[in-house]
């Protein structure tokens, strides 16, 4: 680490509803703390066209602007955000030494809110065609479909949430899930049932996307009765999962058999002044108000961490 590193108390890796509650909370305790905001500016909520279930926002609220807020908040009380990405981490010592693609930092605490991203389905066509019509953002990309045939796969609140949002272009949309059940929600179920657009293929799989210069059509497998067909479409939307961004600190913290940080009931990871938050930590709720909860937890935690150091 360089003499012009910048030295902190608190730096915040992510910039999704943990990180940016966690900045508040740090910010209003004086830390001046740092945020690097990593790819995604506000996360994966920030790719939410509308949030309905964020206390305050009786009429729901649109992910980026919830993003937009959150940051504000944080940076009226001091926060300093950095549009900024670390590559390189060395908890072996305090300071902690942090390398990002444009600087260096010591932080004497370090708080992981770096999120999760969308799982693959890992089928021929998937990568080649993506940008082509395959997506994992409904948000940024249904806009492309207007009058298109589109399908959505998976099962859970996200696959029904986005598939009901693509509806306002697409002419169709067709959500495959491999089971008979959804995960989803029963408000979200009932929606999805009762709108004209969508239509409902289960107990089935994706095992290809079928096109060569874009999507044309995805082949599909019925689990129960192996038999396959070749399901005409434009566009296909892969909701089935996340993995957590955690690859930076494999041997350095203690994760589960997925790659999940694992805390304490107080944020704390197996690191002393290590805290984490938000998806990057919790693989069972993955809602923006209990990862805000979290963040606001961890920066609680590291600031006593601190004071208890100062005496």
């Amino acid at each position: 680490m360089t003499d012009n590193a910048n030295k902190v108390k608190m730096l915040i890796l992510g910039s999704g509803p943990a990180g940016l509650a966690a900045a508040l909370y740090a910010a209003r305790a004086e830390l001046a703390p740092v945020v690097l905001t990593g790819t995604q500016l506000g996360g994966q909520a920030a790719l939410t066209f509308t949030i309905e279930n964020y206390p305050g926002f009786p009429d729901g609220v649109g992910g980026a602007q919830l993003g937009e807020l959150f940051q504000r908040q944080a940076e009226h009380f001091g926060t300093r955000v950095e549009f900024d990405t670390a590559n390189k981490v060395d908890l072996s010592a305090r300071p902690f030494k942090v390398t990002t693609d444009v600087g260096e930092y010591e932080a004497e605490t370090l708080i992981v809110t770096t999120g999760a991203s969308p799982i693959h389905l890992n089928v021929p066509g998937e990568d080649t065609l993506l940008g082509r019509g395959v997506s994992y953002c409904a948000t940024c990309d249904g806009a492309f479909f207007k009058e298109k045939k589109v399908i959505v796969v998976g099962g859970g609140d996200s696959a029904l949430e986005e598939a009901i949002f693509i509806t306002r272009y697409a002419s169709s949309v067709t959500i495959i899930h491999r089971r008979e059940e959804f995960r989803a929600g029963a408000i979200l179920q009932k929606r999805a049932k009762d709108h004209p657009k969508i239509q409902f293929v289960l107990n089935t799989v994706v095992t290809e996307v079928v096109g060569k210069d874009k999507m044309e059509a995805a082949r599909l497998k019925n689990v129960a009765t192996g038999e396959e067909t070749l399901l005409d479409a434009d566009g296909i939307f892969i909701f089935v999962g996340h993995t957590p961004n955690t690859q930076l600190f494999e041997g350095q913290l203690k994760m589960d058999s997925h790659g999940y940080i694992e805390t304490d009931m107080l944020m704390q990871t197996s690191v002393a002044g290590v805290f984490a938050a938000g998806e990057a930590a919790d693989p069972h709720f993955r809602q923006v108000v209990t990862s805000a909860g979290m963040g606001a937890a961890a920066a609680i935690q590291a600031t006593r961490f601190l004071e208890a150091e100062s005496g």
